[in-house]
């Protein structure tokens, strides 16, 4: 894989991280399991990650980029 190809996509999702912190989500759990009865609920979750690992990851794509060999 070029190497220039995969410091784009670094620098693209270390901005994407740096802009969206996380996420949240819906997940239908059961909440009572009694035989033929069953009671559920929704439930949110939310995923986060530390917005320096972004720009770690955007700093990292930009030396791939700036490091790479040109190519013909």
């Amino acid at each position: 894989m070029n190497t220039k190809l995969i410091g784009i996509i670094l620098i693209i999702l270390g901005a994407i991280m740096i802009i969206w912190t996380g996420f949240t989500y819906t997940k239908k759990e059961k909440v009572i399991d009694a035989g033929p009865i069953q009671i559920s609920a929704d439930r949110q979750k939310t995923v986060n990650w530390p917005p320096y690992l972004g720009g770690i990851l955007l700093i990292g794509g930009i030396v791939v980029v700036a490091t790479s060999k040109k190519s013909n």
